[in-house]
């Protein structure tokens, strides 16, 4: 139970890793507040949370909805962002440019205009966990847009924990994980790519939600984890 008594705000907390992490963070007695733009999934989200829960509807691409979250959520001692749409697949030729400025907007400046508005409310010995991905390290053919997204996101991870010390600042890299990103894909090749993928790993399948969970819990509770790149892909960056 070290998260008891701590609150939490995951901005992007109402799905997919994010939901996981706030369900994850609510069994070690944190209290909880969940972040979305759409205000349905907050009311769906908080509903399936349960007690110790709580929801803000916020745009990360305003700079004044972020200020209103902060304001409405208080202080609070551990931010994590893990807010993102679905990734963007294809050759840089056929990916128009509106997409790709929507996708760093969200991934990448919503980041920072979260952490840049939180920093007087985040509790001395508080910490704050970004979200990347191994296709920063390791790009497959057809994400380049999504590989750009993951290195700039580490490298900012770098940065604004020697910026910002003593104020922790990590960051989780998850590999191939079962999660609504893949939701722009049809059903029956969102399947085939799981056991495709799955089958290539050392772990033999793709990774859970609530695995990748553990991560952002960890370098919530470690206090002498600050810079770090946090790994989980079941072995995907060695095969």
């Amino acid at each position: 139970m070290k998260l008891q008594n701590k609150k939490v705000l995951i901005v992007g907390g109402t799905s997919g890793i994010g939901f996981a992490t706030a369900q994850a963070a609510l069994l070690q007695g944190a209290e909880v507040v969940v972040s979305s733009s759409k205000k349905e999934k907050v009311e769906a989200a908080i509903a399936a949370l349960g007690t110790g829960a709580s929801g803000v509807v916020s745009d990360v691409n305003s700079a004044s909805s972020l200020e209103s979250l902060f304001e409405e959520t208080g202080h609070f001692d551990h931010l994590v962002y893990t807010a993102g749409e679905s990734l963007l697949f294809g050759n840089l030729e056929s990916i128009e440019m509106v997409a790709i400025r929507d996708a760093f907007n969200v991934r990448v400046f919503g980041a920072i205009a979260a952490v840049k508005a939180a920093l007087h409310y985040i509790r001395p010995g508080g910490s704050v966990v970004l979200t990347s991905g191994i296709a920063g390290a390791r790009a497959p053919k057809g994400l380049s847009i999504g590989a750009s997204i993951c290195s700039a996101m580490e490298g900012l991870t770098r940065a604004l924990a020697v910026e910002l010390a003593p104020l922790r600042v990590n960051i989780v890299s998850p590999g191939f994980v079962r999660t609504p990103l893949w939701a722009n894909m049809p059903e029956s090749d969102r399947e085939t790519m799981y056991q495709q993928a799955g089958s290539a790993l050392l772990a033999g399948r793709v990774g859970e939600a609530d695995e990748i969970a553990q991560a952002y819990l960890y370098l919530m509770n470690n206090d002498f984890v600050t810079g770090q790149t946090v790994v989980i892909d079941g072995g995907g960056l060695l095969v």
